[in-house]
């Protein structure tokens, strides 16, 4: 890590200490893209993952027939490679996949799913989605069950409804949980590289894939270049939620 960072600050012919690596790469429209698509991308993905993984583990924790089965079958994409899930998301993201073979049959023009920008990053968010759901499940599955029900069950009693419940009891019990799994998709999220050259061929640029390509090309400083601005900027978010984290936390302890 460091030697890349000191990589980053060195002349590639000269090697003289200088800051025009971070001047070229800055004035380049492809970093600007590439930052603001990872960052959506995260921002999607985490969103999705969130949501989708809190309500499959509360159902999941319920009791109800073929539990076993329901469990075995969130947990799958945990064993795919994710290369080959990015080559399964074609088959339904593809000009002839199943999702246009869908719009088809309802008579609606297939979409070139990756042909638009704004598209193709919400396909690399949902791929993403897919492949780490399961690991999202069952933080958020385990965190459920933590929760003592002797706190749900006098809820009822005092006559409170599911929301005051989610609102009360469940959101400050998952606190933890959420932490945990928002740092650690974040940063998962925020380095994404193998999708989107699998889905995307390289044309959308992301600051993995971008230093990726640099250094492919012999552009060794550029590629330090890349990836010290997606460590820093791993190290702002995750430290900007931590510190948000523990004000809110100081917050509740005060009151």
């Amino acid at each position: 890590i460091f030697q890349t960072i000191l990589l980053s600050f060195k002349d590639q012919i000269t090697s003289e200490w200088t800051l025009r690596n971070y001047a070229y790469v800055f004035g380049r429209s492809f970093f600007s893209e590439a930052v603001i698509n990872t960052l959506f991308v995260s921002a999607i993905g985490l969103l999705i993952q969130i949501v989708i993984g809190y309500l499959l583990a509360s159902m999941l924790r319920k009791n109800f027939v073929g539990k076993g089965l329901a469990r075995t079958l969130v947990m799958l994409p945990m064993g795919i490679p994710t290369m080959v899930s990015g080559v399964a998301m074609l088959y339904l993201f593809g000009m002839s996949g199943y999702l246009n073979e869908i719009l088809y049959r309802l008579n609606v023009t297939p979409i070139d799913w990756t042909a638009n920008r704004l598209r193709s990053l919400f396909v690399v968010a949902v791929a993403d989605s897919w492949k780490v759901m399961p690991m999202v499940v069952m933080l958020f599955l385990s965190g459920l069950e933590s929760i003592p029900l002797e706190l749900y069950e006098a809820a009822d009693v005092d006559g409170a409804g599911k929301f005051d419940c989610f609102r009360y009891i469940t959101i400050p019990q998952l606190k933890a949980t959420v932490t945990m799994t928002v740092l650690t998709r974040l940063v998962d999220l925020l380095r994404i590289f193998e999708l989107p050259k699998v889905l995307l061929g390289g044309t959308t640029p992301f600051l993995a894939t971008m230093s990726y390509e640099e250094y492919s090309y012999g552009n060794n400083a550029y590629s330090a270049v890349a990836s010290t601005v997606l460590l820093a900027l791993i190290l702002v978010i995750v430290m900007a939620y931590m510190f948000a984290f523990e004000r809110e936390k100081k917050g509740g302890r005060r009151r």
